[in-house]
């Protein structure tokens, strides 16, 4: 008979995986028994009960008493303690920083919204208001600076996810080559970890939105930008110079042939964007103007004019949508995903969504499924503390020295 392979190795290295795995299980259940432990492991139970004493020790698991019974005695049932910590994830944009606190399972504990409206916007001057306002929030729950195990900041850039390091934020004051890491590091006492916005966006709904238990997908977000966040095999792919997912700098026939630009806008950007979309419409109304208390105010307003047969709207949103469907097609002939979403108030919206699966309609092959990014704006903050989540059992339990 054929068995499994046998884990050899130190017995502190042992142990220590063992107790990664049923911790990694405790927090997926939330509460369950030893038995279950058993089960879901494959572990033998006095390995377990032995892991269990351990995490007990440790303070990371609280016992909750019987359970039901299926006719026997009442199991002892027990959880981890996700209040023994908290998680914060922070997304810098050109106009304001928010915040979203959880616990050590990722439930919502505070959310915050700090407007950048006169205030200095260097590096050194966010990093302060991002210390400043998380400190209150730790106050509001009473909890005390040492128990925010991870701190993830999404930013709106190229960035180096290994040395933390922000290539540049053109609408920011001096944001170049920033060593954002190593600042904030200055300030927390905490794992810190830097990220580009639309990969976490992406993160965020693969973690609880509509990209759920997909392994390969992309979300285009279109919306003040371009971008693309491109996850394979359930993990972000940043490429060799971390620009992976930078289409605003596509080069389409009859669209762009401008060859990319670090510190300039992509080309593709003065297309598809809210604000390229509503000076379409101002250039479009320039010889027939409307009454101004008729005039739409942003993007959302001239999709909802197409959505409701508008046919100088129409024909605007029509343009982008065989921009945003050249880019699909060209996506899934190189990558092959299961599935596109579109994200931003541009591209989730239904009249773009409608008008690109027109276009897709003809493709005979390689078009994956095309949905709406459910999250909205959040998907970043919840992308960047599903990532947090990952590193969690690695800093509860640290690995033992050799």
């Amino acid at each position: 008979m054929k068995k499994d392979p046998v884990s050899v190795g130190r017995p502190a290295h042992l142990r220590h995986t063992n107790a990664l795995t049923i911790l990694k299980l405790l927090r997926e259940a939330g509460s369950c028994s030893r038995a279950d432990l058993v089960r879901a492991s494959g572990l033998s139970a006095p390995t377990v009960t032995n892991v269990v004493a351990d995490l007990l020790a440790a303070n990371l698991v609280q016992p909750l008493g019987g359970g039901e019974s299926s006719g026997g005695r009442p199991p002892d049932m027990i959880s981890f303690k996700a209040d023994r910590g908290c998680l914060l994830a922070v997304q810098i944009t050109s106009h304001s920083i928010s915040f979203l606190l959880t616990d050590l399972s990722g439930a919502e504990m505070e959310t915050a919204r700090v407007a950048l409206d006169g205030h200095k916007t260097t590096p050194e001057a966010i990093c302060h208001l991002i210390g400043v306002e998380a400190r209150r929030l730790l106050r509001m729950r009473k909890m005390t600076r040492e128990q925010l195990l991870t701190l993830v900041v999404a930013v709106p850039a190229i960035t180096n996810v290994n040395d933390g390091v922000v290539v540049s934020i053109s609408t920011l004051d001096n944001w170049r080559s920033v060593p954002l890491r190593a600042l904030l590091e200055k300030i927390f006492d905490c794992r810190v970890l830097v990220e580009n916005d639309t990969n976490l966006s992406a993160l965020g709904e693969r973690y609880r939105g509509a990209a759920q238990f997909n392994e390969t997908f992309i979300i285009i977000n279109i919306a003040a930008n371009v971008s693309a966040g491109i996850v394979l095999g359930g993990r972000i792919h940043h490429g060799a110079q971390w620009a992976a997912g930078e289409i605003a700098y596509l080069r389409l026939p009859h669209v762009s042939r401008k060859l990319p630009t670090l510190h300039e806008f992509g080309e593709l950007e003065s297309l598809l964007t809210s604000s390229a979309i509503l000076q379409s419409w101002q250039e479009a109304s320039a010889d027939s103007p409307a009454p101004r208390n008729s005039e739409p105010a942003d993007a959302v307003a001239i999709l909802a004019l197409a959505q409701a047969g508008d046919s100088r709207a129409r024909k605007i949103i029509q343009h982008r949508a065989t921009i945003v469907a050249d880019i699909i097609i060209n996506l899934s002939l190189v990558l092959n995903p299961a599935l596109i979403l579109l994200g931003g108030e541009v591209g989730s919206h239904p009249m773009l969504l409608s008008l690109v699966h027109k276009q897709l309609e003809r493709s005979e092959f390689a078009i994956p499924k095309i949905a709406q990014a459910t999250l909205g704006e959040t998907a970043v903050r919840w992308g960047a503390i599903a990532v947090a989540l990952d590193g969690i059992p690695t800093i509860l339990l640290p690995q033992p020295r050799s």
